[in-house]
C-alpha cells in the first residue's frame, strides 16, 4: 500500500534530524520513492521552516544533538492542550518551533472534553521524565478552573500556562502565564464599529472557557461605558456555547432575531465559525452583510476564508506559544530561571479589517 505523504515526510524529517544532513538521492533510495518525490517533500518541509535545502543535500534546522551522557532521560517538555481546539493548536505550533530549535524534545498530550482530564495526563508525563510543562486547561467553567488550582500550584517542575490567567490571589496566581489581552481585543472591536458610525450593537460570545468569560465581561463593560453606543445586548453565540446558565430568553435567542429586535446595525461574535453561521442566518432573512449589518469575528482562525471575508480581532496565537516556550526554557535554565519572579505576560491582539464591516450612515436612528 502506498505510504501517506505525511508519514513519508515525517520519515524524511526524522532521518535528516538524526544525521544533521542527508543527500536527496540517499533518502529516495531508503524510502523507495523517486528523487523527484523527495525533492517535492523537502521543498514543503523547507517552506514550513523544518529543513534547510542545499544542492542535492538537506540539512536539519535543529542544533547539534547533545552528547549521549548529556541527553536527559524521558521527554524533556510536556505540552497539554484540549482536543478540537484549533485556536490553541496555533499556540502549540508556536511553542513547538521554539522548543525544536532549542533541541528540546516534546511530549504532546491531548486532553479530552471532560472535567479534570488534564491532571492524569500531566502526572503520566512527569512519570515518563518530563522536566517542564506547557499547559492550556479547558476550564469550561469557573468551578472546573478552581478545582485544578491546588494540584497545579503544587507542581515541582517549571510550568507555564498558555492563554489562561488564574484569578488574582488564588493558589495558582504564582504560576507563570502567557495570555492575549482579550480586553484590548474587545476594545478594538467596539472602537472599530463606533468609528464606522454604528451605535446599536449585539455581542454574542461563548461562555464556556476563561477566554469567553473574559471577553463577555470586557465587551459588556466597554459598550456600557461608551458614550457613543446608544443600545447593546449580549447573547450566547450558539446554543452549545455556554454551560454556566441559567440565561434569559433574550440571551439564548436566535441572533438574527435579536439583531432585528434591537435594530442593531452591527454584531461582534466569538468565534469565527459562529460569525460565519450568523451571516448565513442573515442572508436567509434578506439581511445583507455588510450593507445592512456589519459583523466582526473574534479569533481569526478561519475568518478570512468565508464567502464574505470577516473583519476579525486576531489574538497573537502562535506568539503566545512561542513566548510561553521561551519562558519555560528560561525556567529550565537552573542557573538563571529559579531566581526570577513570577511572570504574567500579556500580548496585544490586532484588528484585521476585511469585507464584513462598513460605515453606517443612517442618522435617523
Amino acid at each position: 500500500m502506498r505510504e501517506p505523504v505525511d508519514v513519508r515526510r515525517q520519515r524524511i524529517l526524522a532521518a535528516v534530524q538524526a544525521r544533521g544532513a542527508a543527500r536527496v538521492s540517499d533518502l529516495a533510495a531508503e524510502l523507495q520513492v523517486s528523487v523527484v518525490t523527495v525533492r517535492r517533500d523537502v521543498e514543503e518541509l523547507t517552506r514550513a521552516g523544518r529543513l534547510r535545502r542545499g544542492h542535492g543535500v538537506v540539512r536539519s534546522v535543529l542544533p547539534e544533538p547533545l552528547p549521549p551522557d548529556e541527553v536527559p532521560d524521558g521527554d524533556a517538555v510536556a505540552v497539554v492542550v484540549p482536543e478540537r481546539h484549533t485556536y490553541l493548536y496555533e499556540a502549540l505550533h508556536g511553542a513547538r518551533t521554539v522548543l525544536e530549535e532549542a533541541g528540546v524534545r516534546i511530549a504532546l498530550h491531548i486532553a479530552p472534553q471532560v472535567a479534570g482530564a488534564e491532571r492524569p495526563l500531566v502526572e503520566r508525563a512527569f512519570a515518563d521524565g518530563a522536566r517542564g510543562l506547557l499547559l492550556a486547561p479547558r476550564w469550561r467553567s469557573l468551578a472546573a478552573e478552581e478545582a485544578d488550582y491546588a494540584w497545579l500550584s503544587a507542581l515541582e517542575v517549571p510550568a507555564v500556562l498558555m492563554e489562561r490567567r488564574p484569578r488574582p490571589g488564588s493558589a495558582l496566581s504564582a504560576v507563570d502565564s502567557v495570555c492575549s489581552d482579550h480586553r484590548h481585543g474587545a476594545r478594538l472591536a467596539v472602537e472599530h464599529l463606533v468609528a464606522l458610525g454604528h451605535r446599536r450593537i449585539v455581542f454574542a460570545t461563548r461562555d464556556d472557557s476563561p477566554t469567553a468569560r473574559t471577553l463577555r465581561a470586557a465587551l459588556t463593560e466597554i459598550a456600557g461605558a461608551h458614550p457613543l453606543v446608544t443600545d447593546w445586548a449580549w447573547a450566547l453565540s450558539s446554543p452549545s456555547a455556554g454551560q454556566g446558565g441559567p440565561y434569559t430568553e433574550r440571551e439564548t435567542a436566535q441572533l438574527s432575531a435579536l439583531l432585528r429586535e434591537k435594530r442593531a446595525t452591527a454584531a461582534v461574535l466569538h468565534g469565527d465559525v459562529d460569525a460565519l453561521m450568523l451571516i448565513q442566518q442573515l442572508a436567509e432573512n434578506a439581511v445583507r452583510v455588510p450593507e445592512d449589518c456589519s459583523v466582526v469575528a473574534y479569533d481569526d482562525v478561519v475568518a478570512g476564508i468565508g464567502t464574505i471575508p470577516l473583519t476579525a480581532v486576531s489574538p497573537p496565537k502562535a506568539e503566545v506559544g512561542r513566548v510561553a516556550a521561551e519562558l519555560l526554557l528560561q525556567r529550565l535554565d537552573k542557573a538563571r530561571g529559579a531566581a526570577w519572579s513570577v511572570r504574567r505576560i500579556e500580548l496585544l491582539p490586532t484588528l484585521v479589517v476585511r469585507g464584513s464591516t462598513r460605515a453606517h450612515t443612517d442618522t435617523g436612528e
